[in-house]
């Protein structure tokens, strides 16, 4: 325990003493240079597996500076390598290299093995990497006799090409002895160990010349096998007429066969692969008919940006291989007959490679500093420190250094701690050498700009005085004004650790001389630096936009200011271009005159007033107009017009991520051009599709392109005025960007688990023109959260990385960082991630209610601990449903319901509302995290009170007649207690007025009313609600429909699905309607209009005889009677017979026509009937009770009194009574039917 802490406060020691530290960063300036002392540093060497050829004299390179000037010397196989001995080895001048020759005699092989080159100086001794120099071998191919290759018609074959092992391994290919290559498909193709493989041999493939051909590269040469003859046994005697492609047999019966694999053999197999190198897996298959192979990884799927299939499907590519490309991958094998599989476990590994590589470190005496080494690798590499070439542990003693693994810690150094050190990461699978010196330099303060300077500024900007400075140890420096004062910092004055000063916003008090002063306890330096403030040169009467005809004269002014100290110069260009003055355009100081204006002068004229430290431009264009016309009215000019596109645009002063472009301007035909857009295509990324760069004020036609790395440009140019946009130039020349390392951070970065053992880590990938180089990948980095354990880490190309093997729900810190092979961008701020959750072991305890009413409660529980989540506290979870209902016989549904609290208080509570009143429920509660949730607490059981009821369920107006209304409802859905009836109330509604509202009551098996209307033309708005013991529920409001004679044009759309004829409903009684039908998908398909008028409908509580129509008939059959009474009475007072014509009329008794409880008058909407039309006749009977009001002399006395017979005159008594039928009267004992009115009564 006394060990680790000692350990882990020697640690927080040294993080100290690094942020004490002061490197010192050496400025690039020659007599600096000269005079400063540095160890030696290795510039250029040859690289670590180096084959030579062996026609060629050997070079070793081997480069290195410092000062003093390093000396040279080798190590071959890790002894000291005398140069001077051998006279075929010689070393070039100031120079490490070694060239070894051969023009006398000797064998390059006995200069094969390792060399390490050493650069020493005395301030430390730097080494180069250990160069394996091997010299390239073409061997000859063995002498053999090959037999002829006799096999059936069907089979599978190998020809083994076998090539000899050459230095570096020679690229084999197949040939015949014509030298023409052996053609290839699916069926036929080389492997990657060069032999020729035949899935199944057709008889073409029968030839005596099929030879294998090794290519040495170093060499040049190609070297060739002893060719195969191949024969193939066929059943029927080959036709080549009947070969082709379709069917390679000809038509002859060949026996099929399953898959079977060629290579690799056995049902699995096993590849290792390092890191950033190339994965190649084959699987070639022999079959009849041919098999096809496909490609799988289990448990994930092929890295579709990488992977490649090659040689007809049977070789899959995997480039620049990650740790996320181990895994088991599966070739299937393929033909109707059936398949077989293989899988190949691949194992990536990977060299070490750098996470941190040290960099040299200058320091001055008592400074401190620090040399970190980090590498990665699969096997992690091991670190090892040398000093000097020297391993650490063997150097001398240095009480300024301390080892902690992979960290050198630097404390107060002094003079003599300068020294190389080299750190070495290895692992099986190679290793890493790197070169960083520690300088320990004193020296003098120096400043390194110009002496004196004279420093002119214009008033109100901001202005920086520079005074570069280097010493060791670093020196103070600070400001002075004219020689007095403290230093200046501070104000509109700000000092900055580069020795500039900053001078916010220059005035005219800011004039004089400024003094900087650097020093240290070595010394000091100063210089002088004078400054003077100028007024800004400005164009205060700018030229105008003008139109001229042809032939007129055109002026622009120019008016400028300037201080009147600097010498100012006012130019005139057109288009960008100087104007060249003579003895047509003329400029004096504060215009420029165009005479006699013709078409050529047409343009942009930019005035421009240029002093040695600034400069104003204004612009104005010229439109040159036809001549006028001789009519006043018609010499306007042409209407304005698109522009036309900008002409040859040409690229200059290229730059790594910038390029000039300059053009022409096209005619703005009288619009002048506002702006510029430029636009670009490129190759790579999207290539075809032009977008939008930038755009540039329109006087601009040269412009500087900011552009992204490792991207082919193309650019167009588009002029955009007041009309709109003219076409596209004619593309540009294309333009390369040279690559650059990525410097822009990932997005999106987070870390999440999917399953409760992992974490996701998953980025938005950077957009194209991001990418800056090619390769491109990211490093991600990870390690767990407030823990000092060293930074796990995969390099990959997607853009997601799965963690696994984590405890659940941890925090791990993150960052990610891009990079192509330009080198690494910057890398990201940390960023906090977690890993799995899992399914809470917890559970809330002691739930309970309090105050239920109807619709709500509080809900109380006891919270889980936190650990017991096992994940990110999300809420607590109230699952609640509704057990029952108290109203008898209610149909519902017992749909389970949760709701939500959020809340980490130690008494936890909320409120569960939108309850159903006057039911009965059962709850539960869980805690749940993102992905879980768990086990339930107590189940607790409540009912809620009761409350008003709903709406009710439908409430419709149905128009029965046009005195009268007809309502229809139903009972609510939810009634949330004991219904006790229903609540009607109702008043006019003319537009906004509305009348007194009346109120009726019903009891709860009622469900309909029917209103008699007092007034036809009044509106109505209904309000129906529900009653409970607690009172009135919902309204459902309701307006009454118009009357048919209202002019009502609502239009109403019915759609049809099935196929004429169909029935319209819900019509109204006694209207009329236009009916047509059309396309609901073509609305301009449709027929004709139709118009119909819907019958009038029977009034409820209505009797017939208070019709009109009834009671006129009734007056004019009474008025007859009478007539013949008359008549009747007279004959019989005269005794005799006369015709009843010669009766005298007697006068009726006057009749009411007044209908007191108003009888039903109709007049349709469509006709206008007149009021002479409805009146019943005189005489007419208009009793409401529909019974004839009988006079004194009744027909009972002439046809139902007595016998019912008339005893005097019978026969014309019978022309004026109803007789019964015998039969008629046995079959009905009502006597009704013989009266005429009972008589109509029964016809209705």
């Amino acid at each position: 325990m006394m060990r680790r802490g000692s350990h882990w406060a020697l640690a927080f020691m040294s993080l100290l003493l690094w942020r004490q530290s002061a490197t010192i960063e050496v400025p690039n300036d020659p007599k600096i240079l000269a005079d400063l002392k540095q160890p030696p540093t290795i510039t250029k060497q040859s690289v670590k597996d180096y084959i030579v050829d062996p026609r060629d004299n050997i070079i070793i390179e081997c480069e290195a500076k410092g000062n003093p000037v390093p000396t040279f010397s080798w190590r071959r196989n890790g002894k000291f390598f005398n140069t001077v001995k051998d006279l075929r080895v010689t070393m070039r001048k100031r120079s490490g290299t070694l060239e070894i020759g051969f023009r006398n005699g000797g064998r390059p092989e006995d200069y094969e093995g390792e060399y390490q080159c050493f650069a020493t100086n005395d301030h430390g001794v730097a080494m180069s990497n250990k160069i394996l120099l091997r010299v390239s071998k073409a061997p000859l191919w063995p002498k053999e006799v090959l037999e002829p290759v006799v096999v059936s018609e069907g089979s599978s074959l190998v020809l083994p090409c076998n090539p000899p092992p050459g230095l570096p391994p020679p690229f084999t290919f197949w040939m015949s002895s014509m030298m023409i290559p052996i053609r290839q498909d699916k069926r036929v193709s080389m492997g990657l160990n060069g032999d020729m493989y035949f899935s199944n041999v057709v008889a073409q493939d029968a030839q005596n010349d099929y030879s294998c051909n090794a290519r040495f590269l170093f060499t040049h040469t190609i070297q060739q096998k002893n060719p195969f003859t191949l024969k193939v046994l066929t059943n029927d005697p080959y036709n080549d007429t009947s070969y082709n492609d379709s069917d390679p047999y000809g038509g002859r019966k060949v026996a099929e066969s399953t898959p079977t694999f060629l290579t690799p053999s056995g049902s699995e197999s096993s590849k290792m692969v390092l890191r950033d190198q190339q994965l190649l897996l084959e699987c070639i298959a022999a079959g009849l008919p041919t098999p096809a192979i496909k490609w799988f990884k289990k448990g994930g799927d092929l890295p579709a940006q990488k992977v490649k299939f090659e040689n007809y499907n049977k070789t899959m590519k995997i480039v620049a291989v990650s740790e996320e490309d181990t895994g088991e991958y599966v070739c299937m094998a393929t033909n109707h007959l059936g398949s077989i599989r293989h899988s190949i476990f691949v194992q990536v590994k990977a060299a070490p490679y750098w996470l941190d590589k040290p960099t040299n470190l200058v320091l001055a005496p008592e400074a401190n500093g620090r040399l970190v080494c980090r590498a990665n690798g699969n096997p992690k590499p091991s670190i090892r420190w040398l000093v000097n070439g020297i391993p650490i542990n063997s150097s001398l003693p240095d009480p300024s250094r301390q080892l902690m693994g992979d960290t050198i810690i630097f404390r107060s150094v002094q003079m003599g701690s300068s020294a190389v050190y080299q750190c070495n990461a290895s692992n099986q699978h190679g290793y890493l050498l790197a070169n960083a010196f520690v300088s320990v330099i004193d020296m003098r303060p120096r400043i390194l700009g110009p002496k004196n300077q004279l420093i002119k500024v214009i008033e109100n900007n901001r202005t920086f005085l520079d005074c570069p400075f280097f010493g060791s140890p670093i020196p103070d420096l600070r400001w002075f004004k004219n020689g007095q004062g403290s230093g200046l910092d501070g104000g509109h004055y700000r000092a900055y650790v580069n020795g500039s000063l900053e001078i916010q916003r220059a005035r005219a008090q800011d004039e004089g001389t400024y003094t900087c002063v650097a020093s240290s306890i070595l010394g000091m330096a100063e210089n002088q630096v004078r400054l003077e403030v100028k007024e800004p040169s400005r164009i205060v009467g700018a030229p105008e936009h003008q139109s001229a005809i042809r032939g007129s004269t055109a002026r622009f002014d120019c008016k400028v200011k300037f201080d009147p100290s600097l010498a100012a110069t006012v130019t005139w260009t057109k288009d960008d271009k100087p104007i060249h003055l003579g003895w047509r355009l003329r400029k004096d100081e504060e215009s420029l005159t165009v005479p006699n204006v013709n078409e050529g002068d047409e343009g942009t004229y930019t005035c421009t007033v240029e002093t040695e430290i600034d400069r104003d431009s204004a612009s104005a264009r010229l439109t040159v107009l036809e001549e006028a016309s001789l009519n006043p009215s018609l010499s306007s000019a042409l209407p304005p017009d698109l522009p036309d596109p900008p002409m040859d645009l040409e690229l200059s002063d290229p730059a790594a991520r910038s390029v000039r472009l300059t053009w022409i301007p096209g005619n703005d035909h009288r619009s002048p051009v506002t702006e510029f857009l430029v636009q670009f295509v490129e190759d790579r990324w999207e290539p075809g599709r032009w977008q939008d760069l930038a755009t540039y004020p329109g006087d601009l036609n040269s412009v500087i392109l900011q552009l992204a790395p490792f991207v082919n440009y193309q650019f167009r140019v588009i002029a955009i005025n007041q009309v709109g946009r003219s076409a596209a130039s004619r593309p540009s020349p294309q333009y390369q960007t040279s690559s650059a390392a990525p410097d822009v951070i990932p997005r999106g970065l987070r870390g999440w688990g999917s399953q409760k053992d992992n974490m996701e880590i998953t980025w938005e990938p950077l957009l194209d023109l991001e990418k800056n180089g090619p390769n491109l990948h990211y490093a991600v980095w990870w390690r767990r959260k407030d823990s000092d354990a060293e930074w796990s880490n995969v390099t990959t190309t997607g853009t997601k990385h799965v963690v696994h093997n984590t405890q659940t729900y941890v925090a791990y810190e993150m960052k990610i960082q891009a990079r192509n092979d330009l080198g690494a961008g910057p890398e990201s701020n940390v960023v906090i991630g977690h890993s799995g959750e899992d399914r809470p072991t917890g559970a809330p305890t002691e739930l309970r209610l309090s105050k239920v009413d109807s619709t709500k409660a509080n809900v109380h529980w006891k919270p889980v601990k936190q650990e017991s989540v096992r994940g990110e506290f999300k809420e607590y979870r109230l699952h609640y449903w509704r057990e029952a209902s108290h109203v008898p016989a209610l149909v519902f549904s017992k749909e389970n319901k949760t709701k939500g609290f959020y809340t980490t208080v130690a008494e936890p509570s909320g409120i569960l509302s939108d309850l159903v009143p006057f039911s009965r429920y059962k709850m539960f509660m869980v805690v749940a995290n993102n992905g879980y949730q768990g086990p339930p607490s107590n189940t607790v059981e409540f009912s809620t009170k009761e409350g008003v009821p709903d709406a009710p369920s439908f409430f419709r107006i149905k128009r029965r007649g046009l005195d009268s209304i007809h309502l229809e409802w139903d009972k609510p859905l939810e009634p949330n207690g004991l219904l006790i009836g229903y609540q009607l109330k109702y008043q006019t509604a003319n537009g906004s007025r509305e009348g007194r509202p009346r109120v009726e009551t019903f009891l709860p098996n009622v469900t309909e009313f029917t209103l008699r209307l007092p007034d036809r033309s009044s509106r109505y708005n209904f309000y129906l609600s529900a009653l409970t013991q607690v009172g009135a529920g919902e309204v459902f409001a309701e307006e009454s429909p118009f009357f048919g004679n209202e002019g009502d044009k609502t239009m109403k759309t019915v759609p049809v699905s099935q196929q004429p004829p169909i029935t319209v409903a819900d019509l109204m009684a006694g209207a009329k309607y236009h009916l047509r039908v059309y396309s609901h998908e073509l609305s301009n398909v449709t027929s004709k209009s139709v118009t119909f008028e819907t019958k009038q409908a029977y009034i409820d509580q209505v009797d017939i005889a208070t019709q009109g129509w009834f009671i006129g008939l009734m007056c004019a059959i009474a008025l007859i009677i009478l007539i013949l009474l008359i008549v009747c009475f007279i004959k019989r007072s005269r005794g005799g017979k006369y015709p009843v014509r010669d009766k005298k009329d007697l006068p009726l008794d006057s009749v009411d026509h007044k209908d007191p409880d108003g009888s039903f008058e109709y007049q349709n909407q469509n006709k206008n009937s007149s009021d002479e039309d409805n009146k019943p006749l005189q005489g007419s009977q208009t009793s409401l009770e529909g019974n004839v009001k009988e006079s004194d002399d009744s027909l009972v006395d002439y046809g139902e009194g007595g016998d019912g017979q008339f005893n005097e005159d019978g026969s014309f008594i019978g022309q004026y009574t109803v007789k019964k039928d015998k039969d008629e009267t046995e079959g009905n004992e009502s006597s009704e039917a013989t009266s005429p009115v009972n008589a109509i009564y029964s016809l209705a």
